[in-house]
């Protein structure tokens, strides 16, 4: 079986990621590229891999509807995707669909695509996922193995690289802006906030922040335990809980933002303890834009239709 994918939002640094990693397998193809900005342009010129006769097209909701791909991944801004969503319901239903915006994490229509901690079960034969924020993907996979031992809500630190801001020019991804610093924002309801805490089915607390290198992200999640745990304990149940995952890797030493960076899984790691055994840390760190995105959605997209899961791009 070959899955035909058509991608809506291809110009931004998702997309050029998505590009790559669909051109990696021979299990799919791909069916269609839009981009308003780089309509008529080969897909060759931001996806070599793909060589001539395909281009770039500005395609609205009814024209990608229309294509019947086998599956349809939105890489668009966040309330941008329901004019598509409602497009393909109407004429093509049975079209899978992968969601990279926040758009429809919150809805119970949609499954939830972090196959580590949601399972493979929900996510066979789903017609329509939501793809975790790349935040809420490196905080999840810090906490999961330890919550039903925490007494409290969980403090998570982040800190991304600009291309976590997208492509349209702000003071989060302006280089000068960000040259020698650290910039926070959001400081209190960010949208990983409240989807962490959703689907972790426990309190979160998030403070996000922006940082001058281009890729990577890297949490440290602040946690207080219920009964006191050592730190042996605690990587422990991290190795356990994470057995035979190929995109989650627990390390002895306390992983870096670098370390990320290129990777297709997220790397866990520091599990510092008090000495009264009460309060621990714990450091992860993925690639916003593969293991974070673009990994996370293919991941998705050959889970739902019975295809390897992960091919090494």
């Amino acid at each position: 079986m070959t899955l035909s994918v058509g991608l809506v939002g291809a110009r931004g640094h998702t997309g050029h990621e998505l590009l790559r990693l669909i051109a990696a397998r021979d299990d799919m193809s791909l069916a269609f590229a839009s981009s308003r900005e780089l309509d008529g342009q080969p897909v060759s010129s931001v996806a070599p891999e793909f060589g001539e006769g395909l281009s770039f097209e500005a395609l609205d909701d009814e024209a990608v509807a229309a294509r019947g791909a086998d599956a349809v991944v939105l890489a668009l801004p966040n309330g941008a995707a329901a004019p598509f969503v409602e497009a393909i319901d109407r004429s093509a239903p049975d079209t899978l669909i992968v969601d990279l915006s926040a758009d429809y994490r919150f809805n119970d229509d949609w499954r939830y695509g972090l196959p580590e901690l949601n399972g493979r079960a929900s996510l066979s034969e789903a017609r329509r996922i939501a793809n975790p924020g790349c935040y809420a993907t490196c905080g999840q996979v810090s906490i999961a193995p330890v919550r039903g031992l925490l007494a409290a809500p969980a403090h998570v630190f982040g800190v991304s690289g600009y291309s976590g801001a997208g492509t349209t020019p702000s003071r989060k991804n302006d280089t000068e802006a960000l040259k020698d610093n650290l910039m926070p924002y959001a400081l209190t309801g960010h949208i990983h906030e409240a989807e962490m805490t959703r689907h972790l089915c426990h309190e979160v607390v998030f403070t996000p922040h922006v940082a001058e290198f281009f890729r990577g992200l890297i949490v440290t999640s602040h946690l207080e335990f219920a009964q006191p745990v050592s730190s042996e304990g605690v990587r422990d149940a991290f190795r356990g809980f994470y057995e035979g995952e190929a995109l989650i890797e627990i390390m002895d030493r306390t992983p870096e933002a670098r370390d990320g960076a290129f990777q297709d899984k997220v790397l866990v790691g520091g599990f510092g303890v008090s000495e009264d055994g009460y309060r621990g840390v714990v450091v992860a760190t993925l690639d916003n834009l593969l293991k974070g995105a673009a990994v996370q959605a293919v991941q998705n997209l050959a889970i739902a239709s019975g295809l390897p899961e992960y091919v090494k791009a």
